[in-house]
């Protein structure tokens, strides 16, 4: 038996390999940019955060050197043999109890500054994602290598929070060993090498399985994605009544369990194994330890090093063993965030297609000859299958142009082109005899208005939804209400409690659900927000009854006397108002003309017509 959809391999499936330490220190190069973003977030508080962290990598050193000194104190005074009376030992026993109070308000200061920059880096980073997303091209996001891409991004802006405070206590425990270093080469520079011996295997482990994490759950990404979906299709408003409809529940929730599971029992064989090789490295490091503590007992029982010394070197050494042993796993989770951080930068590295010209025209008003397409091909990425080829016609200034054909056809395709959301695969798109990618995209996109048939249903008021339409003119109630006259929605605003100001759908606290109806003359409302040169609508009317859908299509003709619109229905008593109509078969023009034309041709058209006839004998 053939596995199902789900269950073959994204054929961009990335393979799973060790990293070397080569690709490691290459890695360290996005943290520049990294910390450059952190200070972007807020200058001040990274400051003040790197401040404490230098301060307080010097109070190990002096925490330590003072028990020394207390403890020498000690043995003098038990001796008789102190120079210094005992209020000296006390003044020592405040001044260490000073520095532990100092040392436990500064790591409290240093967390608290870390949280905060942390949640302000991650709503910095989420801000970026949003705006770069903005500016790429429609056709990227319907491609899945681009999904993944910008998943593992999305997942960095929290995950690299993290980072920044390991990157920090990094710098900060290279300091504290600094300071504890110069006390134990002075007493025995082998010291040093032994406790290098006892960490170095650890470290090697440890940069090993973090390898081996980052390569499986890199390779995962497409299947998580899945997997997140398959959540989302089990407990979700918008799919439970499909899901009970057709008992979808057990084969949702078995895909769910099969991929939960496949995760759980790759990570379980990696985490039981780096469990096992982290003990052993272990017991080597606390061997080096306790090698190097017997040699300062010996010498402190052959009287080289006094019993303060002994306190203060074995300190030393065990502070530095943790601290090296610290700095050494945290440079692989450093390195591995560093490489995460290739993540989060390669989204920002694509580009829209859709190029801005540099001396961008202004769309022209009043048109004069409109838009025409000259032999205009698109085909999507990654597809063979040409979605629209040979489309050669022009939509004259002020003509209603109808677009009609099966399923397929390459109707929304050929109007996406038109609002240039697609830039023609070949061919072009001219203007008013110029170019299309000439004029100023931001301006084409105001003097468009265009709806959907797959329009969003957003999770905000009724006044929000309709000014999504002209978001600049979110607050001109005068306006949202006008257009919510012409596409009749004003009948619904004034059956809802709040009005304009009613939350709509069930996500939010009293939201109300609309019908399908409901929410078309929501959505047709958007296309009446703009005071448009060009207005396409796709299935606007889909969910409309009769009457509603006449009743809207006489205030659409009125609203666009004087301006070009191109309407996409598979309703021909609506096809029928347009004065053009324009038949796609397989992407292609096969027929343009009115309708009374086209039915006289006994086409394409005029079988489509009988068809939909015979079904209101």
């Amino acid at each position: 038996m053939s596995k199902s959809r789900f269950e073959q391999k994204p054929k961009n499936q990335i393979k799973a390999s060790s990293l070397t330490f080569k690709e490691r220190f290459d890695a360290l190069r996005n943290l520049p940019h990294f910390l450059k973003l952190v200070w972007q977030t807020h200058p001040g508080m990274t400051l003040a955060s790197s401040l404490l962290r230098i301060i307080r990598s010097a109070l190990p050193l002096a925490i330590l050197y003072v028990g020394k000194l207390i403890i020498d104190q000690i043995v003098l005074l038990s001796n008789h043999t102190s120079s210094h009376s005992p209020n000296y030992l006390w003044k020592l026993v405040a001044l260490e109890f000073a520095l532990a109070i100092l040392s436990d308000v500064l790591n409290r200061a240093i967390t608290l500054m870390d949280s905060l920059l942390g949640d302000l880096f991650s709503n910095f980073t989420s801000v970026q994602i949003m705006a770069h997303a903005a500016t790429l091209d429609l056709d990227q996001f319907e491609d899945s290598v681009f999904y993944d891409k910008m998943e593992r991004a999305r997942q960095q802006t929290v995950g690299r929070t993290v980072l920044l405070s390991q990157v920090m206590s990094q710098l900060q425990d290279l300091i504290t060993i600094s300071f504890l270093a110069s006390g134990l080469l002075i007493f025995n520079p082998w010291l040093i090498l032994l406790l290098l011996l006892a960490i170095v295997p650890s470290f090697l482990g440890e940069s090993y399985f973090n390898d081996q994490t980052y390569a499986m759950t890199r390779s995962q990404t497409p299947e998580r994605r899945e997997l997140d979906y398959f959540r989302f299709l089990g407990a979700s408003d918008e799919t439970a009544k499909e899901v009970k409809t057709f008992n979808l529940s057990g084969f949702i929730i078995e895909r769910f369990k099969f991929l939960s599971n496949k995760f759980y029992q790759d990570n379980k064989k990696l985490v039981l194994q780096r469990a096992s090789w982290g003990t052993f490295f272990s017991m080597l490091s606390s061997a080096g330890y306790y090698t190097a503590y017997v040699i300062i007992i010996l010498r402190t029982i052959t009287g080289q090093v006094s019993i303060g010394e002994l306190i203060f070197l074995a300190g030393s050494f065990r502070q530095m063993k943790g601290l090296l042993e610290g700095i050494l796993t945290r440079f692989t989770a450093v390195s591995q965030g560093a490489i995460y951080l290739s993540d989060f930068f390669e989204f920002f590295e694509i580009k829209p297609k859709i190029k801005v010209a540099i001396n961008p025209l202004p769309f022209p008003k009043p048109l004069k000859t409109g838009f025409t397409f000259e032999n205009v091909g698109f085909k999507y990425h990654n597809s063979d299958r040409w979605a629209n080829r040979y489309l050669s016609f022009t939509l004259q200034p002020g003509e209603k142009l109808a677009l009609v054909g099966e399923n397929g056809a390459g109707k929304t395709t050929l109007v996406k082109l038109l609002a240039r959301l697609y830039d023609p695969t070949e061919g072009r798109i001219l203007l008013d005899g110029i170019d299309l990618k000439e004029y100023d995209l931001n301006d084409l996109r105001l003097n468009t208005g265009i709806i959907f048939q797959d329009y969003l249903r957003y999770q905000m008021t009724l006044a929000q939804n309709i000014a999504v339409g002209n978001i600049t003119e979110k607050d001109n109630r005068e306006l949202i209400e006008s257009s919510a006259e012409l596409s009749l929605a004003d009948v619904l605003a004034n059956k809802l409690p709040e009005k304009y100001d009613q939350m709509l759908g069930k996500r939010f606290y009293q939201g109300v659900e609309l019908s399908g109806g409901e929410w078309q003359k929501v959505a047709l409302a958007r296309a009446y927000m703009k005071d448009t040169q060009l207005l396409i609508l796709d299935e606007p009317t889909a969910s409309l009854d009769a009457r509603a859908e006449y009743e809207v299509f006489q205030r659409f003709a009125e609203l666009t006397k004087g301006k070009s619109a191109v309407l996409i229905s598979h309703r021909f008593s609506t096809v029928r108002m347009a004065d053009r109509i324009l038949v796609l078969d397989k992407g292609q023009l096969v027929e343009l003309g009115s309708h009374e034309e086209l039915l006289q041709k006994g086409g394409r058209y005029a079988e489509l017509f009988d068809l939909q006839a015979m079904g209101y004998r």
